[in-house]
This record gives C-alpha cells, sequence and structure tokens, in this order.
C-alpha cells in the first residue's frame, strides 16, 4: 500500500487556544508539512482546491510548484482539480508546467467538488456542474495527449488545430478521479480507464463500498481488464499513540472544533462524537494496531492500494504532529505496505 498526505488548508482557529493563524503563516505552514511528509517517507503529497470558507486553498498549482521547489521525491498531487469550474485549457497549461518544474512527479486530480459558493463565483450551477465536469475532462485529456486539438462543446469556445504548451514531461500522465458520492465521477473515470479515489470521509463505509463496487462493475462494462483497475481512498482523520485512550484524548478537542465549525457553517455532521467518528467512520484514531486493523476492514471492502490521511496540524503542537507521522511510518506504513502491497505505481 501506499501513503499520500492531503490537505484542503483549512484555516480555522486552533482549537487549543483560539487563534487564527495570519494566512500566511497557515500557507507556510502547508509547505514545511509537505517537506516533513517527504522527510519521513510518504510517497505522496496532495492539495486539494475549494474556493469557500474556511478554506485557503484556491490555488493548487501555485503551492504545488512552491512545494516542488522545496521537495526533490515526493509525488504531487491535486486533491482534487476541480474541472467543473476551470477552463481545461488554462489548467492544462499551469499543470503541464507544473509537471516539468516538479521533474515529472505531478499526479493529476480531478473532480466537481465545488460547492454554493464556488458556484456562485463561477456561475455554475448545480444543473450544469456534472456535464461541465465531463467535458472539461475529455477535453483536458486530449490536450495532455495531442500536440493539436480541434474540439467543440458548450461551456468554452472552440479549438481548431491548438497548440497548448509546454507539452507535459510525463507522456502520459495518470489522471484519478475523486468521488464522495456521485456516480457521474465513478463513470467517467471507468468510461476512461482511469483510477479512481474514494473521499471516505463524511459517511460509514457502506456509500463508499458501493461506489468503488459500481466502479468496477462500469470497468469491466467498458471493456477494460478488471486486474488493470486501480483504486484509492482517503480517511476522515488521522492521530496515533501508543495507546487508543491517548490518541483519542488528544483527538477530542481536534473533533469538537470541527464539529463547531461545521454547525457554525449549517452543516449536519453524520458523526457527533469523537467515539462515534472512531467507531463508524474511516478516521484512523487509536493505537498502531488499532489503524492496521480498520485499514485491513476497508481495504476488505474497497481493495485499495493507495490510502491518504489528512495533513493539517488541527491543534496540535509541532511536536506532537511530528510524533505522531513518524509513528505512522515506523509502525503502520512498514506492517501495510507487507500485508497490502500495491504495485509500481510510479
Amino acid at each position: 500500500m501506499k501513503f499520500l498526505v492531503i490537505t484542503l488548508i483549512t484555516h480555522t482557529p486552533d482549537p487549543r487556544t483560539g487563534v487564527l493563524k495570519p494566512t500566511t503563516d497557515r500557507l507556510r505552514e502547508v509547505v514545511d508539512n509537505a517537506v516533513l511528509v517527504e522527510e519521513l517517507g510518504f510517497d505522496g503529497y496532495g492539495v486539494g482546491e475549494r474556493h469557500e470558507r474556511p478554506f485557503i486553498s484556491s490555488s493548487p498549482p501555485v503551492m504545488l510548484s512552491h512545494i516542488a521547489a522545496r521537495t526533490s521525491t515526493i509525488r504531487l498531487f491535486t486533491a482534487v482539480t476541480t474541472l467543473s469550474l476551470l477552463d481545461p485549457v488554462r489548467a492544462f497549461e499551469d499543470y503541464s508546467t507544473l509537471d516539468h518544474l516538479s521533474g515529472g512527479r505531478l499526479e493529476l486530480m480531478i473532480g466537481k467538488g465545488n460547492g454554493a459558493a464556488q458556484a456562485e463565483l463561477f456561475h455554475v450551477t448545480t444543473a450544469d456542474q456534472w456535464e461541465r465536469n465531463r467535458e472539461g475532462y475529455e477535453l483536458f485529456r486530449r490536450l495532455w495527449r495531442e500536440d493539436k486539438v480541434t474540439w467543440e462543446g458548450k461551456f468554452r469556445p472552440p479549438l481548431r488545430e491548438a497548440e497548448t504548451w509546454p507539452r507535459p514531461l510525463q507522456q502520459p500522465i495518470r489522471t484519478w478521479h475523486g468521488s464522495a458520492t456521485s456516480k457521474d465521477s465513478v463513470e467517467l473515470a471507468a468510461k476512461w480507464g482511469d483510477p479512481l479515489f474514494s473521499a471516505n470521509v463524511t459517511n460509514p463505509i457502506g456509500p463508499y463500498a458501493e461506489l468503488i463496487a459500481f466502479y468496477r462493475e462500469r470497468w469491466a462494462f467498458h471493456g477494460h481488464d478488471p486486474a488493470d483497475a486501480i483504486v484509492g481512498a482517503g480517511s476522515a482523520g488521522y492521530f496515533a499513540a501508543k495507546t487508543s485512550q491517548e490518541a483519542v484524548d488528544t483527538y477530542r478537542p481536534i473533533f469538537e472544533s470541527r464539529l463547531a465549525t461545521s454547525t457554525r457553517l449549517g452543516l449536519h455532521p453524520v458523526f457527533t462524537s469523537v467515539e462515534d467518528l472512531v467507531e463508524r467512520s474511516s478516521a484512523l484514531v487509536g493505537s498502531p494496531e488499532q489503524i492496521v486493523d480498520k485499514v485491513h476492514r476497508y481495504h476488505e471492502r474497497f481493495g485499495h492500494e493507495v490510502l491518504h490521511i489528512p495533513a493539517d496540524r488541527d491543534g496540535l503542537t509541532d511536536r506532537q504532529h511530528r510524533d505522531t507521522l513518524e509513528l505512522f511510518q515506523s509502525d503502520i506504513a512498514p506492517v501495510l505496505r507487507t500485508s497490502l502491497p500495491s504495485r509500481d505505481l510510479w
């Protein structure tokens, strides 16, 4: 199994102190965290894209370019690139440039990924967002593979023998499809023979297992070899300690802060206590042995080869943050890499 650390760059007050970091400090923290993650031996680092509170992750190409300059080996994920909001040509130019600057370490992950506030900013509605995502991806895909593209669609001007520069370093580049609940993203991934990354965050395991099963069914329907399907899955949180009680006690204020933020934003969380979160969600909170066991239980349903854990400190001290990531690499990752081996994906 391979392991990613992903952030959506939430910008909320520290649950211990109530202090909100300056934006500059928060963004620099994300870059420093990527450097730490590479140092500790994780396989990838991802930056999501959101255009609404409480996130400040509106410019992943800029963030990932800076991270590329500070790192040398770790894979760099877009998690996700919201193609329903973007011009595919502009997105291609940004990420093709990043592919070169990173030495071919870019891993694209696309998806709808937008909420109500983002729809207002970009004039994308719930009625057309999935069609925009599909159309945008089909053009985006061609731009990565063809030196000249002739194309016509509904949501942007047509192209006639259009050339885009720079041409990418990786040929072809892998594109993952991120999905939380929708079969539209799953169908798009299966149709084109692309890997799927299940968000696996806000609900119990059932809906995500159903989506992944649907992906495998549609993968075979579209004529792809079932053995070639690749699945990744997220987790709703991470904190490991030597004992489960220490882990839960440390994570409790983090969870309660998130719960308060969700309530303030008018959301209705599925998990209402830290104990409920640990029991029913994908959150990896506990001793190393408990976390290994939980990943195995999820793998039985998902068959995933890549796992992401959240990247943010969320009120942890610098020492706590480093210690729990080190514990993942010393006591958790080696066991999972042996018992759940993955293909050589990069």
